[in-house]
């Protein structure tokens, strides 16, 4: 499967992306609806990268560190210029400084580092 390694990262790189940008998105949002909302497109991005991460490395196996690291810079990249673009067009109370520790909660449920 090595020629599809580095699709699958970058698929795995967008769904957590994703799932990190609705949990900042949740967290800064107060209507329970639009909340709700969030939370249900955290749990399907989390679930499409747990299958793309069983699909690239076994779970019991851990990332290269390289991999590991490219992997978070990307996400980290992805989600900032999203979050961004979403307070140009006027999303209220976004928290940035959420993003890093965000990254590291997510990559660690992965089990990627």
């Amino acid at each position: 499967m090595p020629q599809n390694r580095k699709k699958l990262i970058e698929l795995l790189i967008g769904t957590m992306s994703n799932a990190i940008i609705h949990e900042v998105l949740r967290m800064a949002s107060k209507n329970k609806e639009i909340a709700s909302y969030y939370k249900k497109e955290i749990e399907n991005a989390i679930n499409i990268s747990k299958k793309y991460r069983e699909k690239i490395n076994p779970t019991e196996k851990s990332f290269p560190d390289k991999d590991i690291f490219y992997i978070r810079k990307k996400i980290i990249l992805r989600v900032m210029t999203e979050l961004k673009i979403r307070i140009s067009k006027g999303y209220k109370n976004i928290d940035l400084t959420l993003v890093e520790e965000l990254v590291n909660k997510f990559l660690k449920d992965l089990n990627l580092g």
